[in-house]
């Protein structure tokens, strides 16, 4: 008897031990480890914030009107964070540093590092067209990489769809919006590679073709390649082709009178805009890029290659992120705008800062932030007015 019951606790063991280090039960181990470091880089004592930036802010929310969240790192530690204001203005709900915003134009980063997966797998390369996703694309000879640093003279969407675009109560799809582009087909603003243009198009057919790729959702997609690595649990792609009314609490809102600003058909594609996100998840995501989490460093790094004519030789685009080169400093950041919402995520690389400002107030409070800059001795981004786009023109 007693040597039955050895036998099977010795089996007992062994299953235990073998089932520990299956690839399941390993990766289970690392998504547990991550998911602790995760929140240590969240800890957050607002005993010690930082003095100079907390009067910055406050003197922004009450001079400036800013209404929304922030927080600003240094060295993966967060110096400060903190929510100003209303998530909706009519019911009078305050933010919470959770609170989830539309990121706008912040969306595209993210789209790129979900179109740089593709490459990094093999599944797609940077300079096939889009004609190889969709044949009856009627502009010819736009690859990956135009589509990427808005070098591909495409017209834009946002503008074309308002006179085809039939049932305004139904969001569109990203396929949609190719499909009027295959329709009608208007006028280009130039040709393939000429120069930098500005467009939502651009990110729009990308996450088309991120999901005629992948055979995924996108949100699907993204979720998997993207905010699941970087740990970003309140992060998520939101389109009104799949819900009537976008499920969130923060509403966006206008500069004069208040008001929430109502979804549209507009909300529909994604990859332009359309990703919903947390300053704390921003903060994360930073994180994962410098682990490498999300894509090899090489392929990190050529995101960051400034691929346009930089103005004052500093500004110019890279893969989804704007870039500022000033002396031997490295920035790479995105700026939004989008049916109330105004937003800045900003990484400086070389001394390990990141900024993250999401607001639902479509004001002109993010438009100087030079005392904030030099709060944190960072070069000065003199970003002056915001154009249609909803980002920053460099005068």
């Amino acid at each position: 008897m007693r040597i039955k019951y050895i036998n099977t606790l010795f089996v007992a063991l062994l299953f235990n031990v073998v089932a520990c280090s299956s690839p399941e039960a390993k990766q289970k181990e690392i998504v547990k480890k991550q998911i602790e470091k995760d929140s240590i880089s969240l800890v957050y004592n607002p005993d010690s914030a930082d003095r100079e930036i907390e009067a910055f802010m406050q003197h922004l929310h009450q001079k400036a009107a800013f209404n929304g969240n922030v927080l600003i790192a240094k060295k993966g530690k967060i110096i400060y964070q903190g929510s100003f204001g209303w998530a909706n203005y009519l019911k009078k709900d305050s933010l919470k540093i959770d609170s989830k915003f539309e990121l706008a134009s912040v969306s595209k980063p993210l789209t790129s590092l979900g179109i740089l997966k593709l490459v990094e797998t093999e599944k797609l390369k940077l300079d096939q067209t889009v004609n190889d996703f969709f044949p009856a694309f009627p502009y010819p000879g736009i690859t990956i990489q135009m589509l990427l640093t808005h070098r591909s003279g495409l017209p834009n969407y946002v503008y074309f769809a308002e006179g085809v675009w039939k049932d305004k109560k139904k969001g569109m799809t990203n396929m949609d919006a190719v499909n009027l582009l295959i329709e009608h087909k208007p006028n280009r603003y130039g040709a393939p590679n000429g120069r930098f243009h500005y467009n939502n198009s651009n990110y729009m057919v990308l996450g088309a073709i991120i999901e005629k790729v992948s055979g995924k959702d996108f949100g699907a997609y993204m979720k998997e390649v993207v905010f699941d690595p970087a740990g970003m649990k309140n992060t998520a792609a939101l389109s009104k082709a799949r819900y009537e009314t976008i499920p969130t609490n923060v509403m966006g809102h206008d500069k004069v009178w208040r008001r929430s600003v109502v979804q549209n058909y507009l909300d529909g594609p994604v990859g332009d805009k359309g990703i919903y996100s947390t300053v704390q998840d921003l903060f994360l995501l930073d994180i994962a890029l410098k682990e490498g989490r999300i894509v090899n460093k090489a392929l990190l790094d050529s995101a960051y290659v400034p691929r346009n004519d930089a103005k004052r030789n500093l500004f110019s685009y890279g893969y989804g992120w704007r870039t500022f080169s000033p002396h031997n400093t490295q920035v790479v950041y995105h700026t939004g705008w989008w049916h109330g919402f105004r937003n800045l995520y900003v990484r400086d690389l070389t001394d390990d800062v990141t900024i993250v400002l999401l607001s639902n107030m479509a004001n002109g409070s993010l438009v100087n932030l030079d005392s904030l800059y030099k709060i944190l001795k960072m070069p000065v981004l003199r970003q002056n007015a915001y154009n249609a786009n909803g980002d920053f023109v460099v005068n």
